[in-house]
């Protein structure tokens, strides 16, 4: 069965979803790999390197062509509707795509009679784990966090004792202790910088102090969902919680967000008062502004002063780390797909949990719940029980 991976053309995505080192594995398994010329070379994989690897490399002029004949086409982000006019019925997509917010994309998918695997929707089980993209691109949105809040902040992030004087180390304030937070707060830490967090759930408190930083307890009740992700909070939730933030950060010399609800909007954890009561000179990263933002104010890909305080809004952030980023993701991509591969076939078996939660579409009919209450479709049926022998 032939795999296909087209260059993305989203403004800003500097990602590919299958890197040279990755093509063996696939190939090994039976599938034919295809590679769009060019879809690399923003993370600095040639053409070159994947024809080594074994992969075919298809013209951007053939691109319709190959969409056509493809069993299997994996991209970081979703087709649009006119790629997936090109595709043929039963032709299966792997992508991050949302549930809710892509829904053209979905109605587009199921109108062709294709299946479409998300990486938004795996399930954070142990035995998905290598399939789980939301972990390793947070990884790397963590780690950007960290060293943007360290290059816009006009000060040092570590201690400096010197002749001249004594530079105290910078105050960082990290939110959301899932992948990303873990993740600034260590490589903030390892610049040195003095780091506190919070986060709502049950376990962050321990986390938190695994990787160096301080944890901030407010005396709030837990709030988690499922899948070890925080769950929306009631009003009254929320504003006590904002006002028990509000002298932590106004102490931070660097705020960082990351807080995030799978298909839901970001929380709003950050007001634009509690911004202006930061010292001038401070900032703030919000990693979440693509999802609507944890921070009142904050503009996705874009700088704004609130106050005295520079609010970073964070877009396609593990794409300005582009090489680390794809080779992660292609990991996970190659994971899901070997899942479903026997001898050179891809099947997905939509009685195994992982497939069943990833897919937003399967076989033409739009499959996820969150997708089918976006679309205004009714709830799936649910099968009835085998009856059981007397």
């Amino acid at each position: 069965m032939r795999v296909f991976v087209p260059a993305e053309t989203r403004p800003g995505e500097r990602r590919v979803a299958l890197v040279p080192d990755a093509v063996g594995r696939l190939t090994a398994a039976g599938l034919d790999v295809a590679v769009e010329s060019g879809a690399g070379k923003h993370a600095f994989a040639t053409d070159e390197a994947y024809a080594d690897a074994g992969a075919r490399i298809v013209a951007a002029a053939m691109r319709a062509d190959e969409l056509g004949v493809a069993d299997v086409i994996t991209s970081v982000r979703p087709l649009d509707p006119t790629r997936i006019a090109h595709l043929k019925s039963g032709a299966i997509t792997l992508s991050f795509l949302s549930p809710t917010g892509d829904r053209e994309v979905i109605a587009a998918l199921a109108a062709r009679g294709a299946t479409a695997f998300s990486f938004d929707l795996v399930p954070r089980i142990s035995r998905a784990q290598s399939m789980d993209a939301l972990t390793s691109q947070a990884l790397c949105a963590g780690y950007r966090a960290a060293l943007i809040a360290a290059d816009r902040l006009p000060k040092f992030f570590p201690l400096f004792m010197t002749a001249a004087g004594t530079i105290p180390p910078a105050k960082v304030l990290v939110l959301g202790a899932g992948v990303a937070g873990l993740q600034a707060i260590a490589t903030a830490r390892r610049l040195g910088a003095v780091v506190s967090a919070y986060d709502v759930r049950a376990a962050s408190a321990d986390e938190v102090r695994s990787v160096g930083a301080t944890f901030v307890d407010l005396n709030l009740d837990v709030v988690e969902g499922t899948g070890g992700y925080a769950r929306e909070m009631s009003e009254d939730r929320a504003k006590r919680q904002q006002d028990l933030l509000a002298p932590y950060i106004a102490d931070s010399d660097a705020l960082i967000t990351t807080a995030a609800i799978p298909g839901r909007r970001a929380p709003l954890l950050v007001t634009r008062a509690m911004v202006e009561a930061m010292r001038p000179g401070s900032v703030v990263v919000d990693l979440a502004s693509e999802s609507g933002g944890n921070v009142e104010g904050s503009v996705a890909g874009d700088e704004v002063m609130i106050g005295g305080a520079l609010v970073w809004g964070g877009q396609d952030v593990p794409s300005q780390l582009p090489t680390h980023a794809s080779k992660l993701y292609a990991q996970n991509v190659v994971s899901l797909l070997l899942l479903s591969t026997n001898e050179g076939v891809v099947a997905p078996d939509i009685t195994d949990e992982i497939v069943d939660g990833c897919a937003v579409v399967f076989e033409g009919e739009v499959h996820h719940p969150m997708a089918r209450e976006a679309l205004n479709l009714p709830p799936r049926p649910v099968a009835e029980p085998a009856a059981e022998g007397i």
